[in-house]
């Protein structure tokens, strides 16, 4: 199942990431430097030129393949956002001898001045597994966004945790379905725990992965129902970006949720801040469900259109209202 392989490539991540983002960079940037460049492509998607290099390497898919799932995932960002949230960007692909399967996604700013996501592909990867893969999206979700202090890396791994299936749902590459299969799924594990001290505070992988992602939906409802359905997350997000929050900037977290509320004209998620910053914060999940109309029988998602919040619920995966802008220089 997609959301197993979630939490455990997750899993594994968080591990990796903990030691600190400095450590990252520096080894991500020795390993670019060993490797050749097998075919590098411009790929043109929402207004943003994307540098494609995979590293030479063999992969049983052709390279063509490989350059069709960046497409891919750049087109959902560009989908959630209305056009991709940077201009420029580079995307470093390499191939893992002997291995399956999409993994080592790390998105960085480097001292290039460009934004890079580096990603593994296994050499035995399958287009299965290509059309599967979420780490992608995921890892170009994040030049949406400031870069955070350490203690409000929660937001940024929340922001791209709950964006990534919505906006591949949006570009139609996924069923709406499967979007709160994994919320409903995958949400229980960011609720707070015996002696949490709040998002900013509690560090685990659970909370700061979905921790953060209960914060974006939580934010993405309060601001459809503050604003009887016109608006979304999706418009606060935008709205940060057109203000020069991305990923190749370093933004204080009231900052970036101060623009974001202006750009809905509500206060939602300045005080779903204060509320969940230092505060366990528990939410109901089941009473959230029945209001959205989300019926989960196992593995089965249904929904019910006469629930209370079911026109949020179906506004939330909605492709956008406007049409793709260009990327924000």
């Amino acid at each position: 199942m997609i959301f197993a392989a979630v939490l455990i490539v997750c899993a594994v991540f968080a591990a990796v990431y903990w030691p600190g983002v400095a450590g990252r960079m520096a080894y991500a940037r020795a390993a670019a430097a060993r490797e050749v460049v097998g075919e590098s492509r411009q790929l043109e998607i929402g207004g943003a030129n994307i540098t494609v290099n995979i590293a030479a390497g063999r992969t049983d898919l052709p390279r063509p393949r490989l350059f069709a799932w960046v497409t891919r995932a750049g087109r959902a960002v560009a989908m959630y956002f209305a056009g991709f949230p940077v201009s420029r960007a580079i995307v470093n692909v390499r191939a893992a001898p002997g291995r399956d399967g999409i993994f080592s996604g790390f998105t960085f700013f480097p001292d290039s001045g460009t934004l890079t996501t580096r990603i593994a592909v296994g050499e035995h990867t399958t287009e299965e597994a290509l059309a599967d893969d979420w780490m992608m999206t995921h890892e170009l979700v994040h030049m949406g966004f400031p870069a955070m202090a350490d203690e409000h890396h929660w937001i940024e791994e929340g922001i791209a945790t709950y964006v990534e299936p919505i906006a591949r749902a949006q570009d139609g590459q996924i069923n709406v379905e499967s979007v709160w299969q994994q919320l409903v799924e995958g949400l229980p594990n960011g609720e707070p725990e015996p002696g949490d001290r709040g998002l900013d505070h509690t560090h685990t992988w659970g909370r700061t992965y979905w921790g953060g992602a209960l914060y974006c939906l939580m934010a993405d409802v309060g601001i459809r129902q503050a604003t009887e359905n016109r608006l979304g997350l999706e418009d606060a997000l935008r709205g940060i970006v057109a203000a020069g929050g991305t990923m190749e900037h370093e933004w204080t977290i009231e900052r970036a949720l101060g623009v974001g509320d202006k750009a809905t004209g509500t206060t939602v998620m300045m005080g779903l801040y204060e509320k969940m910053k230092a505060a366990p914060a528990p939410v109901d999940l089941d009473a959230l469900w029945r209001e959205l109309g989300v019926v989960a029988n196992g593995s089965r998602i249904s929904f019910r259109d006469d629930a209370p919040l079911a026109a949020i619920r179906k506004a939330i995966t909605e492709p956008p209202r406007a049409k793709l802008a260009p990327a924000k220089p």
